[in-house]
């Protein structure tokens, strides 16, 4: 499916009926990433997945391009399809749209799942791995494909992935778009929301793998700390794409806190 937002094409896939879901997919990666999410949770939920600007079968934006941009670009795209209030889970990348997101429009954000996430490289590994994050994404967006899915999958999102596993994470990465990994790469180095955390008020359910790599449990204990009352699931055996290695746990626990939260 696609919507044609601001004269550019946002493509997404949508399932079920109940309550707005929206996730909202790493670098590197796209919808794809949520399979199974929108297989399990379209029961209970309605499930939208976008494919971010600069990611799938949408449009490549311009740059400059920052996190503020893209929030209001998914805040257009959700007006398209008719979305007006919604839970907002948003994984790495996602994430921190996810809080940008919520900066902005914070009566339109119920609930928060936040899974392996930062706030910002420079706000949750310091300005130095930030940068040093930021060259090596710029210098290999160059490369072939296949040279760079070697680099990615499967060690910098699994702990012990199937070959399975490896396979479809590789279809994905395999099709990014250099330019807009590059724009994403940059907001995630540029960007520092830990003087926002205090702030988020909805209930927020944080989701870490304990064998994440990229975004380590202290990170998770920085956002344990820094949001009032959110409460953090370590997923055993998982890690930066807990969604997609442990994806039963994963379901679970969005399922049990937007339960228990009343999010009907």
């Amino acid at each position: 499916m696609a919507a044609e937002v601001r004269g550019h094409s946002i493509a997404y896939q949508h399932a079920g009926k109940g309550s707005p879901l929206v996730l909202l997919h790493g670098f590197l990666c796209d919808s794809r990433a949520w399979r199974r999410q929108l297989a399990d949770l379209s029961d209970e939920f309605t499930v939208v997945a976008w494919d971010a600007p600069g990611a799938g079968r949408s449009f490549d934006p311009p740059g400059p391009f920052t996190i503020t941009d893209w929030a209001h670009s998914l805040a257009a795209f959700l007006n398209v399809i008719g979305v007006d209030r919604g839970i907002l889970l948003g994984l790495s990348w996602g994430g921190v749209l996810a809080q940008e997101f919520y900066r902005l429009f914070p009566a339109r954000v119920i609930r928060l799942v936040l899974a392996d996430t930062y706030a910002g490289w420079k706000g949750s590994l310091g300005d130095s791995v930030a940068q040093a994050r930021l060259v090596r994404c710029v210098r290999e967006s160059s490369l072939p494909a296949d040279d760079f899915v070697a680099r990615w999958v499967p060690r910098e999102f699994f702990t012990a992935a199937s070959r399975e596993l490896e396979d479809e994470m590789s279809a994905v990465v395999s099709t990014f778009h250099p330019a807009g990994f590059r724009l994403m790469a940059k907001a995630l180095a540029d960007t520092d929301t830990t003087k926002l955390l205090p702030s988020i008020a909805v209930p927020t359910l944080l989701l870490w793998g304990d064998g994440d790599q990229r975004s380590p449990l202290s990170v998770a204990d920085q956002f344990r700390l820094g949001i009032p009352n959110a409460r953090l699931e370590v997923i055993p055996n998982a890690g930066h794409v807990s969604n997609m290695e442990q994806p039963e746990r994963f379901n679970a626990e969005v399922r049990k806190f937007c339960q228990a939260s009343g999010a009907h």
